[in-house]
């Protein structure tokens, strides 16, 4: 199974802003390094408009993902995948979310609000089943 890293201030960065969008769901787009064993490493969080302004699903906006991908070329990061926030319900995917997981090479990040700490995690789905990835958030002083 595949490791992927990212840092705690990206984290706190991402809870931040899931917050701010209470009630509904944030998201937006991950993206970085990958190597020869499938190992990532998170080093770009986007934050991009959930156009539905819905509390239990979201859609990224177009224009502001094109800007993101172009951002993520001329940086030389690859798209990871995305992440988004579950305001009410715990850290796993929702049938929308399976039903909507088109890309099998994609990370999907998911948060819960749903308790005073923010919980992430990340999913590989494909063919409508999900598995929970390794996922591990790191600090200059705690690394693993």
């Amino acid at each position: 199974m595949r490791i992927i890293r990212i840092e705690a201030n990206a984290y706190d960065e991402i809870a931040s802003y899931a917050r701010k969008q209470l009630p509904e769901e944030a998201c937006g787009l991950i993206a970085g390094t990958e190597d020869e064993d499938g190992n990532r490493l998170v080093e770009k969080v986007y934050f991009l408009e959930n156009i539905d302004h819905a509390t239990d699903h979201f859609t990224l906006d177009p224009r502001e993902q094109m800007d993101a991908i172009k951002d993520m070329r001329k940086q030389g990061l690859k798209p990871l995948g995305n992440w988004h926030s579950h305001p009410e319900s715990p850290s796993r995917p929702s049938e929308e979310d399976i039903k909507l997981a088109y890309d099998s090479k994609a990370s999907y990040f998911i948060l819960s609000l749903m308790a005073d700490n923010a919980v992430l995690n990340s999913f590989h789905i494909e063919n409508g089943k999900w598995e929970k990835e390794d996922l591990r958030i790191f600090s200059e002083k705690y690394f693993f």
